[in-house]
C-alpha cells in the first residue's frame, strides 16, 4: 500500500512540475510588447488628464493609433518625442503647452488639507494645520488641487527647465 501510494505521489510531482513548466515555455501572450515599452516611457501617474483611464489604457491607445502621441500634458513636448522616434510617428507639437506644476504659497496656506486629500499622485505633503508643500518631481500638473484650495494659495507654473524639456533656440532666417 505504501508503495503504491508512494508511485501515485511521485508520478503527480513529476507531471505538475512538467505541467508548469509547459505552461510557462509555450505561453501565448496577446499583449503587444510596444505597449510596454511606450508605457514605460509614461509618467505613470494615472492623472487622467489625458481623457483615459489610466497610462496603460493611453499607452495602447497611442499604440494602436486612436490617441495622439501629443495627449499626455504631464510628459510635454519631450515625451512626445520619444514617443515619435518609438512609434516612427512625425509628430506636430506646436498646440502643446508646456507642462506645469502646482506652487504653494506659504503665507496664504492654512492647512486645510483640502488639497492633500485631492491629489491623484500624493504629491502635496502636510498635516492639518499646517503650511504644505508640493513634490515636483511628483506633481503631475492635473490642477485638481488649484480648484478645491479655499485659500486660492495655490497656483499653476509652468516647469522649471531641465535636460529633458530645453530646446535650442532656433536660428532668425535674416
Amino acid at each position: 500500500m505504501f508503495a503504491e501510494t508512494l508511485a501515485l505521489t511521485s508520478l503527480g510531482v513529476v507531471l505538475g512540475g512538467a505541467l508548469g513548466v509547459a505552461a510557462r515555455k509555450f505561453a501565448v501572450t496577446d499583449e503587444n510588447p510596444l505597449i510596454k515599452e511606450v508605457e514605460a516611457l509614461l509618467p505613470g501617474g494615472q492623472c487622467g488628464q489625458c481623457a483615459l483611464p489610466g497610462c496603460t489604457a493611453a499607452a495602447a491607445a497611442m499604440v494602436e493609433g486612436t490617441a495622439k502621441i501629443t495627449c499626455c500634458p504631464p510628459g510635454g513636448v519631450a515625451l512626445a518625442e520619444k514617443l515619435s522616434k518609438l512609434l516612427d510617428i512625425p509628430l506636430d507639437a506646436s498646440g502643446m503647452a508646456a507642462p506645469k506644476i502646482a506652487r504653494i504659497d506659504a503665507s496664504q496656506c492654512i492647512g486645510c488639507t483640502k488639497c492633500y486629500r485631492v491629489c491623484p499622485t500624493d504629491a502635496i505633503v502636510g498635516a492639518s494645520g499646517q503650511i504644505h508643500v508640493v513634490l515636483q518631481g511628483a506633481c503631475t500638473g492635473c490642477g485638481k488641487c488649484e480648484a478645491v484650495c479655499p485659500e486660492d494659495c495655490l497656483t499653476m507654473v509652468e516647469e522649471g527647465l531641465t535636460l529633458d524639456n530645453w530646446r535650442w533656440a532656433k536660428p532668425d532666417a535674416a
